[in-house]
């Protein structure tokens, strides 16, 4: 389907976020595209060196048998020198297909009022493309002084996060493959063996069949009311796309005078563009409306991921996949 589109200029940084005195820094931007693409995620691509680009590097550090220091330390730049020929940030041309909304403007906060909407969507063209190179409409801005319009046949500079390969499974819904070609997940994916949620380190860690870390993506779990619930568990099955059930009993925080709500699918809903089922009541592992919280904030004891890094483990896994949750 075809959205009509109109040109939009890529909002100043002023006009999205309180910017940082100092742009990006391009060493360590250059860095989290590598970890990105290498399958230990670094969060949002911001070009800062914060806490889940240190737990990338730790995880990348692990799975190459250094040693394990957190920072782009000698040996891990002799590793990283293999890919000195790799761009952290290319210019593509826009066209409608990446353009395309529809786009619903700002979520309200209320779940009785997202129930209204058809979808869930992005807000508008800014958040797409932040979503679509794993990064910050806030980055984008900065890499971008000069605010082109977004319209076909513009070019912008965006974190080189465009996946090799995009020969997904012929058996997958078109829906889903469209969601995996916006937010540039390739079709390449590790198999997991189990996957590890380890609370100290606010990480999801993927295990390979030689029981050796084969991926690892920063996370949000649990809190004070709704800790994350130690133990071993398996997948049961992935919805892709899913719409959310909306049941007010189920939240410590929510108002008396919520009622039970059905909330459409979309990238900006509850539980993001993938949940996969645990076999534990009403838990998941499942994406977000806001990649820039990750690490950073509570949830009702599920365990949140950036949607990109969301899409990726669900390609990873199969229903019976072992889910370990420890401290």
């Amino acid at each position: 389907m075809r959205y009509l589109l109109a040109a939009v200029a890529l909002l100043p940084v002023a006009a999205i976020a309180q910017s940082a005195p100092s742009g990006p820094d391009a060493g360590v931007m250059g860095a989290q595209v590598l970890l990105d693409r290498l399958g230990f995620g670094p969060g949002v691509i911001d070009g800062r060196a914060g806490a889940s680009y240190t737990q990338a590097l730790k995880g990348y550090q692990e799975a190459n048998g250094l040693k394990v220091t957190g920072k782009l330390d000698a040996a891990t730049q002799a590793k990283f020198d293999a890919y000195r020929g790799m761009p952290g940030v290319i210019t593509i041309k826009l066209d409608e297909q990446i353009l395309a909304g529809p786009f619903v403007g700002p979520i309200p906060a209320k779940e009785s009022d997202q129930a209204k909407l058809k979808t869930i969507g992005y807000a508008d063209v800014n958040e797409k493309l932040a979503e679509r190179y794993h990064t910050t409409p806030a980055t984008l801005a900065a890499l971008n002084p000069d605010s082109p319009k977004l319209e076909p046949g513009a070019q912008i500079k965006v974190p080189n996060v465009i996946p090799e390969t995009r020969d997904y499974a012929a058996d997958l819904k078109p829906e889903w493959r469209d969601t995996l070609w916006t937010l540039n997940v390739g079709s390449d994916q590790p198999k997991a063996a189990k996957v590890v949620v380890d609370k100290s380190d606010r990480v999801l860690r993927v295990i390979g069949e030689d029981g050796k870390l084969i991926a690892q993506f920063p996370a949000t779990m649990g809190s004070q009311h709704d800790p994350l619930p130690i133990g071993t568990w398996k997948i049961q099955g992935v919805a892709y796309n899913p719409p959310f059930h909306y049941n007010p009993k189920l939240f410590w925080d929510a108002s008396s005078k919520d009622e039970k709500a059905l909330l459409q699918p979309g990238p900006n809903g509850p539980v993001g563009v993938v949940w996969m089922d645990l076999n534990k009541a009403h838990y998941g592992i499942h994406g977000t409306p806001r990649p820039e919280n990750i690490g950073k904030t509570e949830s009702h004891g599920c365990i949140r991921l950036t949607n990109w890094d969301a899409a990726r483990v669900a390609m990873m896994v199969k229903p019976g996949t072992p889910a370990i949750f420890q401290n």
